[in-house]
């Protein structure tokens, strides 16, 4: 690049990069860090074993978000000193490491300020994903597979803890339905603009005609509720059965009946759970998922509500958000923000950050 470029990139990322500091607030975390600190370090702490998941996993994310803006800060000075050496002494090979210096911090400093951008009410709490294949037969339920890949795959790369709680297989291929556990902070935020219904269109290896298929698979994304949240649900409101475990192809997981599914009968919301050998433990977990779920539906009735008296028309952005196409082409592209790429395999390996960046940006400007 040259010389009024690089200057004019890098006048750009300085104000960035402060107004992520500023928004972050380090003085802030850096208090937060020594309180936590401090209640991670107390004997009694794994008495109760909830609160101090959340002590420890709280501390290592504020912990590793001030190492991050920090390690940008300190990249940025220096890369202000090398280009000023560069330039002193006109070493051609200098300016250009330099510039390549400059362009690996672009996606770092961008990654980092979408982060900036969730502040909304819930946007800090963990997520519960839901994964269900929908019009499109056995290709939906393979693709619905493709889908939970994709994310754990993405969780894998940011270091994600990511806890299944059910898997529904199909009986041809690929799965009916998944629920999964996003277990860091921002991970309702920075996933909630993944809710909607994803589109795939490709030659379907399920046809032994080779045809084109289109199949879709639905994606629920809500938060984790805290435990003061938690509402109260009549034991008569709820029908409970237990069942045996079971993966792919009816091999057996579980010799006893510890799985459950919770049905709320007012509302028809279904949950299960089947990743603990204790029935207490699954019946537990499968209420707080469907504590949850009627959370969010009370919340988004609110919000239509209020939608209707404000004479909202926009309707729900979630439905129909984006398009994978293998064939006859490549490309992914998403039908809200218009972000696209070619590189369908690396989509599909989990490298989403780009369409997720995207499309926070997009959510606050419908929201400013």
């Amino acid at each position: 690049m040259t010389p009024l470029e690089a200057q004019e990139r890098m006048v750009a990322l300085a104000t960035t990069l402060s107004s992520i500091e500023t928004v972050l607030n380090l003085p802030a975390m850096r208090e937060a860090i020594v309180d936590l600190e401090a209640q991670a370090s107390a004997p009694d702490l794994w008495d109760d074993q909830e609160r101090a998941q959340q002590v420890t996993s709280r501390l290592s994310f504020v912990q590793g978000e001030v190492r991050r803006v920090e390690g940008l800060r300190r990249r940025f000075d220096d890369l202000s000193i090398l280009y000023e050496l560069a330039d002193a002494e006109g070493d051609a090979g200098a300016l250009a490491e330099a510039d390549k210096e400059l362009e690996s911090m672009q996606p770092s400093i961008d990654e980092l300020e979408v982060r900036t951008l969730l502040s909304g009410e819930y946007d800090s709490r963990e997520a519960l994903i839901t994964i269900r294949a929908e019009a499109g037969g056995v290709d939906a339920a393979d693709w619905a597979e493709m889908l939970m890949r994709m994310y754990s795959r993405y969780c894998e790369r940011h270091n994600w803890p990511l806890e299944v709680y059910e898997t529904s297989y199909a009986e041809e291929a690929g799965i009916k339905s998944a629920t999964f556990a996003v277990k860091a902070p921002y991970a309702y935020g920075t996933l909630s603009v993944e809710q909607g219904t994803h589109r795939l269109v490709r030659i379907s290896p399920f046809d032994n005609q080779g045809r084109r298929q289109t199949s879709f698979a639905g994606v629920e994304v809500i938060p984790v509720i805290a435990q003061a949240e938690s509402i109260e649900i009549p034991e008569d409101d709820l029908r409970v059965d237990v069942y045996r475990s079971s993966g792919p192809g009816g091999q057996g997981v579980n010799t006893t009946d510890s799985a459950v599914r919770l049905t709320h009968i007012p509302t028809g919301v279904v949950v299960s759970c089947q990743n603990e050998r204790s029935q207490l433990q699954n019946r537990a977990t499968a209420m707080a998922v469907l504590q949850a779920k009627l959370l969010e539906r009370r919340r988004q009735e609110d919000r239509a509500k209020m939608d209707a008296l404000k004479g909202d028309s926009t309707g729900s952005w979630g439905n129909q958000m984006r398009s994978y196409v293998l064939h006859p082409y490549q490309m992914v592209k998403d039908l809200r923000t218009e972000e696209e790429t070619g590189n369908t395999t690396a989509v599909l390996d989990g490298e989403i950050d780009a369409f997720i960046g995207a499309g926070i940006r997009w959510r606050k400007q419908q929201s400013a």
